[in-house]
This record gives structure tokens, sequence and C-alpha cells, in this order.
């Protein structure tokens, strides 16, 4: 790394730790235009099937080993928020970029994250030009390489030219692979979860040449949930949030609280203040494991004080499988939300693929939607 690149690092990770996101990245945004980031050594791109969920016992061993290495920050750095991680190779500067799938682990807070990276492949001379980043996180019992299989956002992204991110859960954070959405110290700006997965997603900005006006966060399940909280939380990094099956920020403060949430809908009234980025909600109406009055809690608490009436339309997929679209565009004081209740769907990403776990295949493809929902709406500059 060079010595002006270092310092404009050094000044972000100054910045995040004061909870100055927005100089934070901009302080990124600067870093990416010296030279050509180093890229991690390429491995073979995904096949068009990848396998099925791993079991919980081979889901540590799978995710967490990894082509990189972590430098840990040393005692001397005090401005130190996070570690990077080495690229094991830098590529030539012009070098068309082949499409690569990556293993990778992070340090933040005391903690280590494993992550899988999407990277499209990158025309000759393109590989210094901004592309979007997606964040995706995993429900419960999932790991990276099963949600990208089931989500199958890795198709849309080599399509479409945009990088995806996918951090895996600890089994030490949380024994089923969840994220911590239902405890108050993940709920927060600039502690526990929240900050972890925003400082992994201001690390990969600086390790690619990702568009700090086009990052995006979606989520499935627990997912979805923490997705929201991120949304709420850092709204100057995440131009637009996807909830796939999740709950509001708010809805539960502990285990208990947290399954009645799920089983009965949103106890107490979600958390109305602080600004939102716009969203678009996805929920099964036959969803057993988290009640669609939650979908609808998300919607509720995106909208604020807005009670303007929306744009409802009916509709099907391909395969059959109907839906209702309630649109409230953006106006004066209120934000842009859309909601998708979908009919007869359970609790599972609609229009996935069968190769990954909690699917329906037959539904909407949620995916293309989001991604349609998130590129119409950059963060303004």
């Amino acid at each position: 790394m060079n010595p002006l690149l270092q310092r404009l690092m050094k000044e972000a990770t100054r910045l995040t730790r004061n909870g100055n996101l927005q100089a934070a990245t901009e302080a990124i945004q600067r870093a990416l235009h010296i030279g050509t980031p180093q890229t991690a050594r390429p491995q073979p791109a995904p096949p068009a099937q990848p396998a099925p969920a791993a079991t919980p016992a081979a889901h540590e061993a799978d995710v967490i080993e990894a082509e990189v290495r972590v430098v840990d920050t040393t005692p001397a750095d005090a401005d130190a928020e996070f570690a990077y991680v080495e690229p094991a190779e830098a590529s030539e500067a012009g070098e068309a970029g082949p499409e690569q799938w990556r293993d990778g682990s992070f340090a933040h807070g005391g903690r280590t994250l494993a992550y899988k990276l999407y990277l499209p492949p990158r025309a000759p001379g393109a590989t210094a030009t901004p592309m979007p980043l997606v964040l995706m996180l995993h429900g419960c019992t999932q790991n990276p390489a099963d949600f990208a299989a089931g989500t199958r956002m890795n198709d849309l992204a080599r399509a479409q030219g945009f990088a995806v991110l996918y951090p895996a859960q600890t089994q030490h954070a949380n024994a089923q692979g969840c994220w911590n959405w239902f405890k108050p110290q993940h709920q927060q700006r600039g502690r526990g979860e929240p900050a972890l997965l925003a400082a992994l997603t201001q690390f990969v900005m600086a390790s690619e040449a990702i568009d700090p006006a086009r990052v995006y966060v979606a989520g499935l399940s627990a997912g979805g949930a923490m997705a929201d909280i991120l949304g709420r939380c850092y709204p100057e990094l995440f131009a637009a949030v996807g909830v796939h099956s999740g709950l509001p920020t708010g809805a539960a403060t502990d285990v208990m609280s947290a399954l009645g949430a799920m089983r009965n809908g949103a106890a107490q009234r979600p958390a109305r203040d602080g600004a939102m980025p716009p969203v678009i909600v996805f929920h099964g109406d036959a969803d057993s494991t988290v009640h669609p009055r939650n979908g609808a809690a998300v919607v509720s608490a995106a909208r604020g004080t807005d009670t303007s009436v929306g744009q409802v339309s009916e509709g099907r997929s391909a395969a059959g499988r109907a839906f209702t679209r309630s649109d409230y565009p953006a106006g004066e004081g209120r934000n842009t939300v859309e909601h998708w209740l979908l009919h007869g769907t359970g609790h599972a990403w609609s229009g996935g693929s069968s190769q990954g776990s909690y699917t329906e295949p037959n539904g909407v493809d949620a995916s293309a939607e989001m991604l349609r929902f998130f590129l119409a709406h950059p963060r303004a500059r």
C-alpha cells in the first residue's frame, strides 16, 4: 500500500471511530483515485449451481478458510478502528479483471468475521471504474455460499457489473448463526454488529473500486432485521435497504420478546426517529416463522409520519405466484418505500434457486426487484 493511500485509510478509520461516516466515506473515495486498488488472488468463478448449504459443523470450516491474511493493528496505531486484510497479489493496472469468488477474514472491535466477496468480470481499462456494492446478510442456519446460491444474486452481479459482499455470522456469536438483531447492543450505531458490518463494508469500499453513492444492504429473516438496523444506523453509508421476511428495528430487546415478535408481529411500536434510506420489503403472507405483520411494520417505520395513500397493484410471477405490491413514492419529508406481499409464500426468498435453503423458486424474483430498486436510488452526493 503506498504511503498516501495508507494515510487516507488511517484517516478513514479515525473518522469511522468518531462516528463521522460521511467524512470517512469521502476519505475512502479519495483513496480510490490513487492508482488501481490491490486485489486478492482470484479464485475460479462460482459454478452455475453451487452446492447446498453446509451443516453447522461444516459451516465454520467452510467460510473461515481464507485466501487472504489479516494484518493486525499495532498498539501504537491508536486511531485504528479495524484491521485490514492484506491482498495476496496485486493486479496490473488496466488489465482485464476476471470473475472472482473470494474468501476473506476481517477484524474489528475484538471480533473476526469471515466473508465471501463476489466481483464481476471487468473489461480491460475498466478495473478502476467504481461499481455498486450490495451487502447481503444471510438468515439463521445459513452461510454465505448457501445464501449466494439461493438468492442468485451473483448471477445478476455478473450480468450487471456490481460487487456482492456476504459476511458470515459465527456460531460463537450466535449458536444458530443468526445476526443478533434482538439485542439492544446490536441495534445501535457505533456498537456491536452494526459497527462491525459497517466497518467491513467500508473496508471493501477501500479495497475495491466501489462507488460510495451506490452501496446497498439486503437480508433475509434475521439478516433482513439487521439490514433494517444498518439502514437506520448508517443512512449516509447505505443508499437503500432490502428487507425480506424480516422485522423492524426495535421489535425486540431479548430472546423472549424476539420470539413473541416473530410469532405475533412486533409487540412495541418500532423506532421512527432518525433518517432512513429508501426501503423495499418482501414478506410472504403464509410465513409461519416471522409473522407478515413484521413486514408491514418495517414499511410503517420507514414511512415515518407519512400517511399518504400508496399505489397498490396486483400481479403474478412467471410461475403464477400472486403478489400485492404497494408503492409509496418519495415526496416532501418522506422516503420511497415498496412493499411486496407474497401470497401463499412462507419463510423463503421469493424467486430464489432450490440450490439454496429457504427459497421459493416460483415466486416473483426478489433479487432482481431489489436490484432494480437499489440502482434507482443512489445516495445523494
